[in-house]
């Protein structure tokens, strides 16, 4: 018993938790005057803010014609026609605050409703007015109708439990303004309730429907854009690991250079022997550091110990890597302007590289095009063209965003280089890079060097 009486006690304290908050709740929700302005469609722009403004004057003027005050000039004295005369102008304020309010909402929908409930409201109550015809309907059609517009445009700009506060009032407003008038005759609110209540159904339902397009949207954009980035740290990964190769096969050099080199003197003195195992000691600390650095990203490599330690590619295998590709059936011509010569073993790499993404490129997206492969050995410089004509054949879909540009600018930005990508006046595409092949020149030893 006593458990049922704490557990009924922590419900009714729950309860009555939530009903003090509601006035808190319908204060933050409603009272405000935010502008919140119904947004454009894509295909029609501002046609239906139009058609709406256009609805309100025609519904006003047709509910204006459903009220008839109650004059009889001719019959009744000074005093009763001056107060028919007061109704009926009561009632054109409220026909055209009606109206007026059925356009507000189009930039202020919350104020626009409260509007629109006192003009119904009152409508009911203040003078002796009554409705032209005699349906189940507790107002006129057209006032119906445009107070169920408002709810709608609430509906479509506000949260749904805004929406549901929005309608519970109204009906709040419809039952008091029935308790308080004396009609006529006895009329149904179940109607206005149910022409109300879908308004506001329908208007919530779009309102999710294009809440979530646009989640959508934004979730494609935030994928796109992580996928972009994702693809720019795998290239770089992959051109650090390539450099990490570069620089570890050089620091091996040094250290076996600097080790034998005592050997090949007949009487190496002691300064000469101290100094080259110095240069022996730093590069194999250097090249202990490179891959203590690079050896996360390798361990995140996919690829197969064979592949990963293979030597890197250079120019000099630009025979092979074009007879492969000759051999899916594209044709390939090569050409090479002035003396080849011994490059740099970055810029070798990254031209090999920049080549072999470019031809990969075209096979992917234009299968049966020609492609020509320039390269030019300047002085300060290598520069590489690869081009090819418009596809043969419709290119097939891509499965995603490649490493190929975000590759080729990478490789060109960390030479110093340029590159220039872009579609060719006859349908096909250019990829041009220019990579100096320049080097610092080493500072002068000081006088006080050994």
């Amino acid at each position: 018993m006593r458990r049922v009486s704490e557990g009924g006690g922590t419900n009714g304290g729950r309860l009555w938790e939530a009903v003090r908050a509601v006035p808190r709740t319908l204060r933050e929700d409603l009272c405000t005057v935010a502008r919140d302005p119904l947004p454009s469609l894509r295909w029609l722009g501002r046609l239906p803010h139009a058609h709406a403004v256009l609805f309100a004057v025609l519904m006003g003027l047709a509910n204006a014609n459903q009220y008839e005050p109650q004059l009889e000039p001719a019959t009744t004295s000074a005093a009763t026609a001056a107060a028919a005369t007061a109704g009926a102008m009561a009632v054109t304020l409220l026909v055209v605050l009606q109206s007026g309010a059925a356009i507000l909402a189009l930039s202020r929908p919350v104020p626009a409703w409260w509007l629109s409930t006192l003009a119904l409201f009152l409508a009911r109550t203040v003078g002796e007015t009554k409705v032209s015809h005699a349906p189940l309907w507790s107002w006129s059609l057209p006032g119906i109708a445009l107070h169920t517009f408002v709810l709608f445009l609430l509906a479509l700009r506000v949260r749904p439990r805004v929406a549901a506060e929005a309608l519970g009032l109204t009906l709040l407003a419809g039952l008091a303004a029935w308790a308080f008038a004396a009609p006529a005759q006895q009329p149904s609110l179940l109607q206005d309730a149910v022409t109300c209540t879908t308004a506001v159904v329908v208007g919530a339902s779009l309102r999710g429907r294009r809440v979530a397009r646009s989640q959508l949207v934004e979730q494609e954009v935030r994928t796109a854009d992580e996928r972009a980035r994702r693809t720019l740290l795998e290239e770089r990964n992959r051109i650090a690991r390539e450099l990490h190769d570069v620089v570890a096969h050089h620091m091996s050099v040094i250290s076996i250079q600097a080790q034998v080199a005592p050997h090949l003197v007949k009487e190496p003195t002691d300064e000469l022997k101290e100094n080259l195992a110095g240069i022996r000691e730093n590069a194999v600390e250097a090249l202990t550091e490179l891959r203590r650095v690079l050896g996360v990203l390798r361990s995140e490599d996919a690829s197969s110990d064979g592949v990963r330690h293979a030597p890197q590619p250079t120019l000099g295998r630009l025979d092979e890597l074009v007879g492969k590709v000759r051999a899916t059936g594209l044709a390939v011509v090569t050409e090479t302007t002035g003396q080849p010569r011994p490059l740099p073993p970055g810029v070798d790499l990254s031209a090999f590289r920049i080549v072999q993404e470019a031809l990969s490129n075209t096979m992917r997206h234009a299968p049966g095009a020609a492609v020509r492969v320039d390269l030019g050995y300047r002085p300060g410089g290598l520069t590489l063209r690869v081009t090819n004509t418009a596809p043969d054949l419709p290119a097939p879909p891509s499965p995603g965003a490649g490493h190929g540009l975000l590759g080729m600018h990478e490789r060109t930005a960390m030479l110093g280089g340029e590159l220039a990508t872009g579609p060719t006046p006859d349908g096909g595409y250019e990829v041009t890079a220019i990579l100096p092949t320049h080097t610092a020149e080493p500072a002068e030893p000081g006088e006080d060097a050994p």
